[in-house]
């Protein structure tokens, strides 16, 4: 176990936050993870922000509004990390590192994003920003996972059946996620068919295939465990894994989803697990196909043949290996920064019994997977109890 716990954490509604700017975001999260702790925030040694940015806003100087969440946090040392989708969980690692090297006892890290401000077009040219611009510059993500959706189809078989039912499960899960953007029932039917509902974004990804636009905003305080005696409950890292692959898709075989998978396994080999030990995992369905991708490098199938687990039910909430029963990127949300510490935060509450409607019964062990780009930067954490 590493020398760093999480004892606090906060989390705003995901969704469209019309009246709500990244700076009131980053404050309520913050304000929310300290009275959480039951810190005072003069404790607090250094803050940390996750942000992708890339244009979604014009404010490019973020990780100083953390201290607007308590005058004491003036003069801390604040750093935004970026990361692209992993920004969040980039952030969460930036301080477990200052907490592990012995230069800060309490942290404070804030994920955020505001998306909404912009118009899908201008969300889309943000985030294809973290692609590899001299090959890809003019595709979108929604394309990129697509031309994944096709070379899956012809190398093994259809996943557009277990496409529909991540879609449905996943919405259906978020149902019991008062902090979810989306709080209505696809059914499995709805998300297998092109209509005027659900249209074609990229083919043959529907919308019902693609996690939406989002603001929002989570946070979490970590400590070093000799502090753990000041603290009512504490949850764990029994691994922490950053793995990051070649930026360029022409260079990879992106159905191998390599990255991705040696993260997930060098977490299992750091923490002395396999999947079989997991209670539950919180994973970057930024599009479906991608969970069916994250579904076989858990291990829970065999590359080619994850459909067929996913279809039977056992990623669902009474299934052998529950997948993002917060209701995932696709259903929750995906402000991009917010995303990897809200996984954090969700597996937290599961672990120390306070996820309400979402709770797994007797959770003990968690897997949060963080993916930047198209399986670029991976970051996976395995969480444990212990303190409750």
């Amino acid at each position: 176990m590493m020398n760093a716990a999480i004892v606090g954490w906060g989390h705003t509604r995901f969704g469209k936050m019309d009246a709500l700017s990244i700076e009131d975001l980053i404050i309520a999260a913050a304000q929310e993870a300290i009275g959480d702790a039951g810190i005072a925030p003069s404790d607090i040694d250094a803050l940390w922000l996750g942000q992708f940015n890339s244009g979604l806003i014009a404010d490019g100087f973020c990780a100083p509004m953390i201290l607007g969440a308590a005058q004491e946090l003036r003069f801390k040392p604040a750093t935004r990390c970026e990361n692209a989708c992993a920004s969040g969980a980039s952030a969460v690692y930036a301080a477990l590192d200052a907490i592990e090297s012995g230069r800060a006892k309490i942290a404070l890290v804030v994920g955020a994003e505001k998306m909404t401000s912009q118009n899908t077009e201008g969300v889309t040219r943000a985030l294809a920003g973290a692609s590899y611009q001299p090959e890809e510059q003019g595709i979108s993500f929604p394309g990129i996972f697509a031309g994944i959706a096709k070379s899956y189809a012809a190398r093994f078989e259809d996943p557009s059946e277990a496409q529909a039912h991540i879609a449905a499960k996943n919405h259906k899960n978020a149902m019991d996620n008062p902090l979810a953007h989306f709080k209505r029932l696809l059914s499995v039917d709805f998300c297998r068919q092109v209509s005027d509902k659900n249209p074609l974004i990229a083919d043959p990804l529907k919308l019902s295939d693609c996690s939406p636009i989002s603001d929002g905003a989570a946070a979490l305080v970590l400590v070093h465990k000799d502090l753990l005696g000041s603290f009512r409950r504490a949850v764990g890292f029994r691994a922490v894994q950053h793995v990051t692959d070649l930026l360029p898709i022409s260079r990879r075989d992106m159905l191998a989803f390599e990255g991705p998978r040696r993260a997930i396994e060098q977490a299992y080999t750091q923490a002395g697990i396999t999947v079989a030990d997991l209670d539950f995992a919180e994973v970057h369905d930024c599009f479906t196909i991608a969970e069916l991708l994250i579904t076989e490098a858990l291990g829970l199938a065999k590359q080619g043949e994850g459909s067929q687990v996913i279809c039977d039910g056992e990623t669902g909430a009474q299934g052998r290996l529950p997948i993002n029963r917060s209701g995932g990127l696709k259903a929750k949300g995906h402000p991009v920064g917010a995303t990897g510490v809200s996984m954090h935060v969700m597996s937290a509450r599961q672990l120390v019994g306070e996820a309400g409607a979402l709770q797994i019964p007797n959770a003990e062990l968690g897997l949060c997977f963080n993916m930047g780009g198209a399986a670029v930067a991976n970051c996976v954490s395995v969480l444990e109890p212990i303190k409750t």
